[in-house]
């Protein structure tokens, strides 16, 4: 598995990019695009929602089940990738160039807590 090392990792499979401005860009990683195959319907949180972190905040859907994307800090959603929205299936080509939505942390220190490539390896079974 290629995993970005100058990403963050939440256990439930989301990445995270930090900002020059720090704001924080979220995806989902190429593990959990490959585990739900074919990504047909994506629904993202509204601009201006606050998010705990850990909170199902966001419903992917494939061809074979629907899922959750869990909010890896908490903020306020500040964009959302229209494009994605529109071409869900952009996802499966380029999970990690294919951003979902931005937001701008509460509580920073929460990107600390994430897991880096090594450690997101081990509990995504790859390593």
């Amino acid at each position: 598995m290629n995993l970005p090392s100058h990403l963050k990792y939440a256990p439930s499979h989301e990445w995270l990019n930090q900002e020059a401005d720090g704001t924080v860009t979220i995806g989902i990683t190429d593990h959990a695009q490959d585990a739900l195959g074919d990504i047909v319907f994506l629904e993202l949180p509204k601009v201006g929602q606050k998010l705990a972190k850990g909170e199902a905040c966001a419903v992917i859907e494939s061809v074979k089940a629907a899922s959750d994307i869990y909010a890896p800090l908490s903020g306020e959603v500040i964009e959302i990738h229209q494009s994605a929205i529109d071409s869900p299936e952009a996802i499966n080509k380029d999970a990690f160039g294919t951003w979902l939505f931005k937001l701008k942390p509460a509580n920073p220190s929460e990107i600390e807590q994430l897991l880096d490539a090594t450690d997101y390896m081990k509990i995504a079974g790859a390593a």
